[in-house]
Formats: C-alpha cells, sequence, structure tokens
C-alpha cells in the first residue's frame, strides 16, 4: 500500500531564535575574556619588564672602583653572590634574575675584572661578558740573574703555580702582561720565546766580519756589556772595546766575570774585587782566560745584544769609570793609565 502523509518520520523543530541568542552571547565573552587575560598578561610582563630594566639601569652601591675575581665555573648565583659581597651590587637575586634575562646571548666569563664605581647591575653583566680582564705587569729589569728574574716571577701577584728554573742569558728582560689565574710557568715560557726571537731577529741585522761564532756567543758577550754599564749611549761603545778585543787575541779583562765566578748561581759578591781575585783560576775569569767565559753571567736586554751585533765604530782598548756614572775610553795602555789615576783620585777625594 502506498504510504501517505500521516507514515513520515516527524520532523524536527527549529531552534528557537532566543536560545541562538543566548549562545553566541556566551560566546563572545568567553573569547572577550580571553583576550582581556591575554592583553592584562601582556601588560603584566611588560611592566615586570620595564621595572627590571629600570631597577638593573639605576647606579650600584660602589663609591669607589673594585676588582672582582670570578672563578671558572662558578654558576649564576655564585657569581651573584660574589658581587654582592664585594659591594658592587645590593641584590644578589636581582643581578642573577637580571644575568640570566640580558645574558642569553653572551655568557659572562670567568677572569679578574675592575668594576667602576657606580657601576649599575647592566654595567657590570656587561663588563663581566666582554671578557676584558684586568691586565697586571711584571717587570724584569735588564743585567739580573736568574735567580734574580725567579724572584720576581715568585713574587707577582694572582700567578699560580711554581716558578721553573731560571738561568742567566735564558730570558728577555721586558715588561710582560698577564691575567689574573695564569701560571708563573706560562710566563717565564713566554720570556723565553722573546729572547729567542729577539736574539734571532738581531743576529740576521749583524754587522759584518763579528769575531762571534753563532748567536749563544753574542749573548754571553752581551751579558758582560749589560753588567758593565747601564747607560744606553755607552753600550755600543763598551761592546766595541770587547770586540776589539776578541779580533786582536786579547783577553776581555772584565770585572763582572770575575765577581760572577767567584759566588755562587750568580749571587752579589758583597765586597770590592782585590787583586788576588783576578788572578783565581776559574772559567769566568777573563783576567786569566784567552776567550768568552762558557756562558752568560746575567740576562741581558735587547739594547744590549743589539750594542754588541753592531758596535759602535771605535779603536778603543780599555775603559774605567770617570766618576759620573759612566766610563773614560782609551785605545792605548798609557792613556789608559791616566784615566785609572784620575778615577783612583776621585775615589780618594769622595772617601770611595
Amino acid at each position: 500500500m502506498a504510504e501517505g502523509p500521516d507514515s513520515t518520520p516527524d520532523a524536527v523543530p527549529p531552534e528557537p531564535t532566543k536560545e541562538k541568542s543566548k549562545r553566541k552571547s556566551w560566546l563572545r565573552r568567553v573569547v572577550v575574556g580571553v583576550i582581556v587575560l591575554a592583553v592584562v598578561g601582556a601588560a603584566a610582563a611588560g611592566g615586570l619588564a620595564f621595572g627590571l630594566q629600570r631597577l638593573i639601569e639605576q647606579p650600584g652601591p660602589l663609591t669607589a672602583e673594585t676588582t672582582v675575581v670570578v672563578p671558572r665555573g662558578t654558576p649564576v648565583v655564585g657569581i651573584a653572590t660574589l658581587l654582592q659581597d664585594a659591594g658592587a651590587v645590593r641584590h644578589s637575586g636581582v643581578f642573577a634574575l637580571a644575568a640570566r634575562w640580558q645574558g642569553r646571548e653572551r655568557p659572562m666569563q670567568a677572569g679578574e675584572y675592575l668594576i667602576p664605581a657606580a657601576a649599575s647591575v647592566a654595567d657590570v653583566i656587561t663588563i663581566l661578558q666582554s671578557g676584558a680582564q684586568v691586565v697586571r705587569r711584571l717587570t724584569v729589569p735588564e743585567g739580573l740573574t736568574g735567580g734574580e728574574v725567579m724572584a720576581i716571577v715568585a713574587a707577582a701577584e694572582a700567578l699560580t703555580g711554581d716558578v721553573p728554573p731560571v738561568g742567566e742569558g735564558t730570558v728577555l728582560p721586558e715588561t710582560y702582561h698577564y691575567v689574573h689565574g695564569e701560571s708563573r710557568d706560562d710566563v717565564v715560557a713566554r720570556m723565553a720565546r722573546a729572547l729567542d726571537e729577539a736574539l734571532a731577529d738581531l743576529w740576521l741585522e749583524r754587522a759584518d766580519d763579528l769575531p762571534l761564532n753563532d748567536p749563544e756567543e753574542a749573548l754571553v758577550l752581551a751579558s758582560i756589556v749589560e753588567r758593565e754599564t747601564s747607560l744606553d749611549g755607552e753600550r755600543a761603545e763598551v761592546a766595541a772595546v770587547f770586540i776589539n778585543r776578541l779580533r786582536r787575541g786579547m783577553r776581555l779583562q772584565s770585572d763582572p766575570t770575575v765577581a760572577y765566578g767567584l759566588t755562587e748561581n750568580g749571587a752579589p759578591l758583597g765586597r770590592s774585587l782585590t787583586r788576588r781575585d783576578l788572578r783565581v783560576e776559574h772559567p769566568y775569569n777573563t783576567y786569566v782566560i784567552d776567550r768568552l767565559p762558557p756562558g752568560p753571567i746575567a740576562n741581558p736586554g735587547r739594547a744590549s745584544i743589539a750594542a754588541v751585533l753592531n758596535p759602535a765604530d771605535s779603536d778603543a782598548l780599555f775603559f774605567v769609570a770617570d766618576g759620573t756614572g759612566g766610563h773614560a775610553f782609551a785605545k792605548t795602555l798609557e792613556e789608559h793609565n791616566r784615566n785609572v789615576a784620575k778615577w783612583r783620585r776621585f775615589l780618594r777625594e769622595n772617601g770611595g
């Protein structure tokens, strides 16, 4: 039988308009609420960031510059505590928070740093990020023995480790820079490399026909020149006297070599030389031997090495102190004896 109208399924009645309006209104409120929360959260975060930025840019508590040492491997919290203890920041917590926020791209580095007066937290972080450590200086004067050089290196602050052995003619007297925590062994190694480089360079620029067989002999003679005079204007002339003597096969007759040979490890003799000292047989007594001594008697500077390798144009064979801090030079023994007489008279008149 054909289906009639009464046999069809019931149709779903349409949703009332009032219900639709309520649902849309609720959805709008949710969306607006989410937007409001997002805006408020962003504003709060921005306000927090702004407040922190103002806080870390305020002048710091230091009234005078100070140095701070950050050991290797120290965490941010440890650095913050260290800075607060040193008086460089007011609150370690603020510094730690700022360091994590500001130091994401460039981490802070270990070392010794100079923090200026009134440095802000931001300034301190930038300084520690820079790696620009405090540069210390160690000066080795010309003419010292190895033992004297070792004493200077041992006394240098902020270096680590023991001093390696230093001999005569093994390091270049100069001012060396170093940073906190560097080892004494490394510093002495740099001194030795500096000597090797200077000696090699100056040897290449030496004058022709020098009576020196190799750079080591030049170093030995330079150490004698260094101990004979400390005047820049005299080094080349003193060197010329010894070069002239070597060319003629004459003994060098240098008092500092005699004194060096009479003491252990080049220690100061503590008295004036006597005529008897000049006759003592030892490898460094250049009044007895007909050659250079077997090794340097001190650590000569670059100027003395240069003087030996490029001596003055002089025929002088003798020199003696003249009472003014310098020396009187002579070509002949007779002239030299007159200069010696003047020197002795000066000593008598001045209680020498």
